[in-house]
């Protein structure tokens, strides 16, 4: 894994809007895409994603969004 990133889950996104304002490095967008509920869900776009959790922590659906953060890579 070479970068931050968000997964969303299209099944599981309700397309709220809580987290794309949320996002200081506004990674996240309303998406113009819907799932089979029915819902716009949410797209990710990794521009500079600091994997800071926030989206995660203020989504009120579990499991619409997990966080991976990049590993460190030591200079040898």
């Amino acid at each position: 894994m070479n970068e931050n990133y968000v997964e969303v889950d299209h099944s599981l996104c309700k397309g709220c809007g809580v987290c794309p304002p949320a996002c200081p490095k506004k990674c996240l967008a309303q998406g113009s895409a819907i799932n089979v509920y029915g819902y716009q869900y949410v797209e990710f776009s990794q521009n500079g994603c600091n994997a800071c959790g926030i989206c995660f922590y203020v989504c009120p659906e579990p499991g619409a969004l997990t966080v991976y953060k990049a590993e460190k890579r030591e200079a040898v």
